[in-house]
């Protein structure tokens, strides 16, 4: 008989065993695989906002525990016009706000200037985009409009008294600003009682050359020592949404792994107690400690592999079925890169070893005439 085809048929030989083990093993790497891809969806949502306007440079209040609370006077953007190399300066506010009577809460709402540059870049579906004169209106992301059953002409109403018209709809390359509104600049500021207050400035710089941009951060913080300006993937990755995400993922992760491999554990030293005279049997026929050790690990990686196929499978579809939640549409995209995939099948054929070690030199250590005398 094969080395493989004795490898498959132990597993065989148990089905239930078998088959509770890879549920077990798959269900710890479809926690893996869809935590991390909520967390880099939950990532790609906001970097997805700064690339899709072009920004090089986002300044905010340096020292801010977190961005998006930061408080900046109104006029820095004019400032940072006069720093060499920045071509555009645009100024923006963010808050989370509340629809009431749509049973919307925590919603992101956008400030920014009707004549923005930021403005530019959104794709207007339907209706027509903010201007200048505009005062009590706003605009609705895709998603948030489907969400909230609003179209064009319709009203939003805050605080149960302060109604804005929706003059438009649009689409954004962000599923975070898909899912979010955007009214003006000194409309939010006076909702929020932030007057004359943004959150963070966005800049487009001439060049986009490492040098370049290096010289223009160090150039914008020489202005004022309260101002932090950072590379938009730094930012992204700083963002202290992003990295409570990502902590979250690895810990809840971290614990799915350990129950599997204590599964994985269980099931191959029990597996080894149950075969201890058949194991006795080939050491007795001259199997070596080294062919032993491969047979059980075999097994373990058999199972991890097949585990973590299932895992990887059922981990893709809980994120895009998470995704479409009306709690978190808007806000994460089903994105699951094929590192991350390939970490789970890694992190699955590791706990495999990992588990079976122990039983695999137990089973080596075996004397043929103790085994024979197990009953």
């Amino acid at each position: 008989m094969r080395f493989i085809s004795l490898v498959y048929k132990n597993l065989t030989r148990r089905p239930a065993r078998t088959l509770l083990t890879i549920s077990g093993l798959a269900t710890a790497v479809a926690a893996v695989v869809s935590l991390m891809g909520i967390a880099q969806g939950f990532q790609k949502s906001f970097a997805d906002i700064y690339e899709s306007h072009g920004v090089d440079l986002v300044v905010s209040r340096k020292g801010a525990a977190d961005k998006l609370s930061g408080a900046m006077d109104g006029s820095t953007p004019a400032k940072l016009l006069q720093v060499e190399g920045v071509t555009q300066a645009g100024a923006l506010l963010i808050d989370a706000m509340s629809l009431e009577e749509d049973e919307v809460y925590g919603l992101p709402v956008m400030g920014i200037p009707p004549d923005s540059f930021m403005m530019d870049d959104y794709r207007i579906s339907d209706g027509t985009k903010i201007t200048s004169s505009d005062e009590r209106v706003t605009l609705l992301g895709s998603q948030l409009a489907e969400r909230i059953g609003k179209r064009v002409g319709d009203d939003v109403v805050f605080f149960e008294e302060e109604k804005f018209k929706v003059v438009g709809i649009y689409e954004s390359y962000s599923t975070w600003e898909n899912g979010s509104m955007i009214i003006p600049l000194s409309q939010l500021q006076r909702l929020s009682d932030r007057d004359n207050q943004i959150t963070f400035v966005n800049v487009k710089l001439a060049s986009q050359t490492t040098d370049a941009v290096e010289k223009t951060r160090q150039a914008i913080e020489a202005i004022d020592p309260t101002f932090s300006a950072m590379p938009t993937r730094d930012f992204v990755k700083n963002d202290a949404r992003i990295q409570i995400a990502g902590a979250m993922a690895n810990m809840t992760s971290l614990i799915a792994l350990f129950i599997g491999a204590i599964g994985m554990l269980n099931t191959m030293i029990t597996s080894v107690y149950d075969r201890t005279r058949e194991l006795g049997i080939l050491r007795a026929i001259g199997w070596k400690r080294y062919r032993v050790i491969g047979m059980i690990l075999s097994e373990a990686c058999l199972l991890s592999a097949v585990a973590a196929l299932i895992g990887a499978t059922f981990g893709v579809i809980c994120t895009r079925l998470l995704s479409q939640l009306p709690a978190v549409s808007g806000v994460i995209s089903p994105h699951i890169s094929f590192a991350a995939l390939l970490q789970g099948f890694a992190i699955a054929i590791v706990i495999g070893l990992l588990g079976a070690a122990y039983p695999a030199y137990r089973a080596a250590c075996l004397l043929p005439t103790a085994a024979f005398r197990h009953d």
